[in-house]
């Protein structure tokens, strides 16, 4: 997916309205989890993504710093994120637990 047309979100825009349901990007381009929910609002949140899983069925939900996702919309104004982390990395984290 090229995303040099989508537009980034501002830190104000970092809120659970916004990023829940979003999906995530891995390094690779490929779709590697949706945010299940934050910890936190803006630039020092957490963001806790689901993994895996099938429909939301087993899932792995990990948390990762906000600035290490790059939020924008695309063309439709869908809210998404890249990540430098892959799938496989992704799992490889801590379970996060509420």
């Amino acid at each position: 997916m090229d995303h040099s047309n989508h537009v980034r979100l501002s830190p104000t825009e970092l809120t659970p309205d916004v990023l829940e349901g979003a999906t995530i990007y891995g390094a690779d381009d490929h779709k590697v989890g949706k945010v299940s929910h934050l910890h936190g609002i803006g630039a020092n949140s957490q963001i806790v993504i689901d993994v895996g899983g099938f429909l939301g069925i087993g899932a792995k939900p990990v948390a990762v710093p906000v600035r290490d996702l790059e939020f924008m919309r695309d063309e439709d104004g869908d809210v998404h994120a890249v990540t430098a982390w892959t799938k496989d990395s992704l799992k490889a984290m801590p379970e996060h637990h509420h």
